[in-house]
């Protein structure tokens, strides 16, 4: 971990990738992602507050605010209690520090769901469930004492590094792969008051991975495929555009490179999928064309490159000394270009493991991912016991993309159930 002391607190730097966020963050552009965990019995509020102030002692690098410096923006110790309350607002709305007793994050329950909200410049969505699941694990213990003895869980010391792992792995040599092609931005009327729709489709895990084992696909390949059929079929027919449909998927890099780093350490292949130029107009064709993607992408050397490229930007001599006011002038005019280049992201965290009795007290886990002015709809999962749940977030009145992906699957023989936080109609 990087750390000075300023008057006896402790700081550190932002990690390269977490620079960005909070010069374009704002309400329109959150850049914020939900955890939420279902369990089977109604919240008792005092023991969360308890259980979030006990971990963010095992997790100190959440214990931080964000603070203002003449290059960047860098975090520094949080020496006040976090704010636990009942659910208000839309998922993913921007967390005000000033609001926020300046914290990044923000746990809130509804009935029988703890949620925590987490600005990405804090952290990504795999150390984003470590420290949610610890959460979950503290509440657990104190809700149930005579189930769980105490520390019985912890015999092992928790690992919470801060080092900048963008800069211990990237390559200063490696060049870009960068597409210079702007996307098909989804169509149609936004939802009005700045109101989120969410779509929960949870689906029968066990009959999905049949689905892609015919297939020969691994479930991200599959269902990114089911999307952008159902982009084409609903949205893209209509606009007659030769845009490609492009899907960025976030890739997590402790998988190919050494870290164990709770700062965000994470990149993104894109897809590009060019609709009328390569005939992508039936499933199948959609699918092998994802398979192939996927395969000449999701390869160490052109992750590097795409992480690389994005650390050179970080770390340039220039772009480094420009003071922060002119740095928050230039991204921002920039910022709306830049997320031209994506038609929608597709982030799929994985099975979020459990162990022993604890499972018996939780129903499900659900992720989700801000929507934008530009990139309306964004999608997400996560895996518990048998069920896979696929989240739209959206800011569009129709929600005929989201009923046609379920269809589809259905018609697949898959089992799908929805839940929705109910802006939108039901589409089951």
């Amino acid at each position: 971990m990087e750390s000075k002391y300023k008057e006896n607190i402790p700081w550190r730097r932002l990690d390269n990738s977490a620079k960005i966020f909070p010069i374009s963050a704002g309400k329109k552009y959150s850049t914020v992602f939900r955890i939420s965990s279902v369990l089977k019995e109604k919240i008792n509020p005092k023991t969360l507050e308890k259980a979030v102030n006990i971990t963010l002692e095992r997790y100190k690098s959440f214990k931080v605010k964000m603070k203002y410096g003449f290059f960047w923006y860098y975090l520094e110790e949080n020496t006040k209690k976090p704010i636990i309350e009942e659910e208000k607002e839309y998922p993913c709305k921007y967390i005000d520090p000033s609001k926020n007793n300046d914290y990044l994050f923000k746990v809130t329950y509804f009935d029988k769901k703890i949620n925590i909200d987490i600005f990405h410049a804090l952290t990504d969505g795999g150390s984003g469930v470590t420290f949610f699941r610890e959460i979950i694990y503290v509440y657990l213990e104190l809700a149930h004492k005579d189930v769980f003895k105490a520390n019985e869980r912890l015999t092992r010391k928790i690992e919470d590094y801060t080092e900048d792992s963008y800069l211990k792995n990237y390559n200063k040599h490696t060049k870009g792969n960068s597409s210079s092609q702007k996307a098909y931005i989804l169509k149609g009327n936004k939802i009005s008051l700045g109101a989120v729709s969410a779509i929960h489709e949870i689906i029968d895990l066990n009959q999905l991975k049949e689905e892609c084992e015919k297939n020969e696909a691994t479930i991200t390949q599959y269902l990114t495929a089911v999307l952008i059929y159902s982009i084409y079929e609903e949205n893209y027919k209509k606009s007659k555009s030769n845009k490609p449909i492009k899907v960025c998927i976030p890739v997590n890099l402790k998988k190919y490179f050494p870290s164990k780093t709770m700062s965000n350490f994470f990149s993104y292949i894109t897809l590009i999928a060019e609709m009328e130029k390569d005939n992508l107009k039936s499933f199948e064709k959609i699918l092998e064309f994802v398979k192939s993607d996927f395969k000449k992408r999701l390869t160490e050397e052109e992750i590097l490159k795409t992480m690389s490229a994005n650390v050179k930007l970080g770390v340039n001599p220039f772009i480094k000394m420009i003071p922060l006011e002119l740095k928050k002038l230039l991204v921002r005019l920039s910022y709306i270009e830049i997320r031209k280049y994506t038609t929608i992201t597709f982030s799929n965290i994985g099975r979020i493991g459990i162990i022993g009795k604890y499972k018996d007290y939780i129903e499900e886990f659900l992720m989700l991912i801000a929507p934008e002015p530009v990139e309306k709809i964004k999608c997400s999962g996560c895996t518990f016991e048998n069920k896979m749940v696929f989240t739209f977030t959206s800011i569009l009145k129709d929600n005929s993309i989201e009923k046609r992906f379920y269809e589809f699957l259905k018609q697949k023989g898959i089992n799908v159930q929805i839940e929705s936080n109910g802006v939108l109609d039901d589409i089951s």
